[in-house]
């Protein structure tokens, strides 16, 4: 269960800052931020701070090449599913909320990491204190 927690939570903050619809951040703030620039702030900064969370713990969990293998077998079952006919890439719109399915698992994978690492070997991971 912890593990789709963190998924939704990391799809969810994706989905707040762009998504195909009209209801996102990225329009709300071409469209309504001048007039609402403090509420705009806040919701920018309470988003980078999402992803700095996010970010900070894939990376140490799991660091860029671990990314790039995440989007890649992401984007391996993608092209399987096309293959079979059973997933069309003709929508743009479905094409969004793909990439927005396959960079939310990347962030929830980075920080479900060390939970998984610690079950399968029962090794913790423990931060460096020199930092």
């Amino acid at each position: 269960m912890g593990f789709l927690t963190r998924w939704f939570c990391a799809f969810a903050l994706l989905a707040l800052t762009f998504n195909p619809t009209k209801y996102n951040y990225i329009k709300w703030v071409q469209d309504y931020g001048g007039m609402n620039l403090s509420i705009a702030v806040l919701l920018g900064l309470l988003l980078a701070i999402g992803y700095i969370i996010y970010l900070r713990a894939t990376l140490r969990s799991i660091g860029p090449g671990g990314m790039m293998l995440v989007l890649a077998l992401v984007g391996a079952l993608i092209w399987v599913f096309h293959d079979l006919g059973i997933l069309r890439l003709d929508n743009s719109s479905l094409n969004v909320w793909l990439g927005l399915v396959a960079l939310s698992l990347v962030l929830g994978i980075g920080l479900s990491w060390s939970h998984v690492r610690r079950a399968l070997s029962g090794q913790s991971d423990v931060d460096d204190i020199d930092e």
